[in-house]
């Protein structure tokens, strides 16, 4: 992978404007989109947090689920790095722990985790049967995996601004052209029905498709077996 097609490289470069960004380019919705993916894992044992990024999802699922411990998975020593610190800021070590990883080969054992979710990182993984089979596996049976993804949107205005504004302005804050390969990898990833299918194809049973904001996003949950 090159440093600009997604890869942890490209994620190094942009990690400390990665969250400014979030809020911007998605006008804030991002969070409430993340709080539904958060609000489908159980308060119980252990989850993770794949493509973990800067630890957003990590520590909403620490803050959601006090019973639980959080693991968070990213190839990004840049974004891990960001996310470490806002761990400690936020004193919870004790319960949020950061690794290094490939989504495609994950360093745990079958069915470790309780629940696992994904936050606009499935379009980011090459072998995107190969990140969702692994996430069944680390999962315990009957346990949720959700997955929180990007999409074309429907509405015009919508679209406009996947395709220009935010490319633009993400180029604009970060000074970083990467930021071109989002619109590039939103257009390129397969329809709600197909990944639904893919997502059965890996394992997962009982899989369901919530749209959100027009199609701007999509929430994808599937039970691992």
């Amino acid at each position: 992978m090159s440093a600009a097609d997604g890869s942890g490289a490209m994620f190094d470069r942009i990690a400390h404007r990665y969250d400014l960004l979030n809020r911007l380019m998605s006008f804030g919705l991002d969070r409430g989109w993340r709080r539904r993916l958060v609000d489908a894992m159980p308060d119980a044992g252990a989850l993770l947090d794949v493509a973990t990024g800067t630890a957003d999802v990590a520590l909403a699922l620490a803050d959601a689920h006090p019973s639980t411990t959080v693991v968070g998975l990213d190839p990004s020593a840049g974004m891990l790095g960001v996310g470490q610190s806002k761990i400690a800021e936020r004193g919870l070590a004790h319960r949020v722990t950061l690794t290094e990883g490939d989504a495609q080969a994950m360093p745990f054992a079958d069915a470790t985790f309780a629940g696992c979710t994904i936050a606009f990182g499935i379009r980011n993984v090459p072998d995107r049967l190969a990140g969702l089979r692994e996430m069944a596996r680390v999962t315990a049976p009957g346990g949720p995996v959700a997955l929180l993804e990007l999409a074309e949107p429907a509405f015009a205005p919508a679209r406009f601004h996947v395709h220009h504004v935010v490319p633009r302005l993400g180029a604009w804050l970060s000074g970083a052209k990467e930021y071109r390969y989002l619109q590039r990898s939103v257009a390129a990833f397969p329809p709600p029905d197909a990944f639904a299918a893919l997502m059965r194809a890996a394992g997962l049973r009982d899989v369901e498709v919530h749209r959100m904001t027009f199609g701007a996003a999509h929430l994808y949950v599937g039970r691992a077996q």
